[in-house]
């Protein structure tokens, strides 16, 4: 089966306002993101890739770009089931205020218990992501081959429950994992089960030395906007 390079969007004017974007209209990168989207071409160069699928949001669009200009030819699709979560009444709301909501602490500590008021759970968040990805290896292979390497650009929460779906974690600890801006995590596929091969991976050491992270011990809800 094929291995999936799951590609998170590069930094949002969202992520630097410290908003939860969730499906609000206009936001895109700013001008740090605009220059990971850049790099792509030359850090993915290696990868034959067969296909690509995008969420429809902005910043993935603005993301993708720079590498579909190097990959001319490259068959690129849009799937909403790897849009992000739909946050309902949170879209758009900053994070610090979120963080005195009651169910933030159920986001953190029982996260398959949480639905977003207006919006949708996180239980069926992961459930759509996950069949968008076996459905896209099922296709994959059928067009290009049990070896053929194909990338979705994801958001954060979306891409943690992948890779929690991969490795057996239940969703209650997916906030345990963590996927910084422009990251690239590669899951390959068999037949009996999945591999994950790279997780978060920035090339940016840097983002590993100690910094401030503004939710304390908290997992940022939708991903955290990684290294100054």
């Amino acid at each position: 089966m094929p291995t999936l390079i799951l590609l998170r969007h590069g930094r949002s004017t969202a992520n630097t306002a410290g908003l939860l974007a969730g499906w609000t209209p206009g936001v895109g990168l700013d001008e740090r993101g605009s220059e990971q989207a850049a790099a792509l071409p030359a850090r993915l160069a290696a990868l034959p890739l067969a296909e690509v699928v995008t969420s429809p949001l902005q910043r993935c669009q603005e993301t993708i770009a720079p590498l579909l200009a190097a990959r001319a030819g490259v068959p690129v699709h849009t799937d909403e089931r790897i849009g992000e979560c739909h946050y309902g009444d949170w879209s758009g709301r900053k994070l610090a205020e979120l963080a005195d909501e009651p169910l933030m602490e159920v986001v953190q500590q029982h996260p398959s218990a949480a639905a977003f008021p207006g919006g949708e759970s996180l239980r069926s968040m992961q459930t759509r992501a996950a069949e968008a990805v076996r459905e896209w290896n099922a296709r994959v292979e059928r067009d290009h081959g049990a070896d053929a390497v194909y990338l979705m650009c994801s958001h954060g929460d979306i891409i943690k429950s992948l890779v929690a779906d991969a490795i057996g974690l239940h969703l209650d600890l997916f906030q345990r994992v963590s996927v910084e801006p422009c990251s690239v995590t590669a899951i390959r596929y068999t037949r009996l089960r999945p591999y994950l091969v790279r997780l978060g991976d920035t090339g940016d050491f840097g983002s590993l030395a100690p910094r401030e992270v503004p939710a304390g011990d908290d997992a940022q809800v939708g991903g955290d906007a990684g290294a100054p």
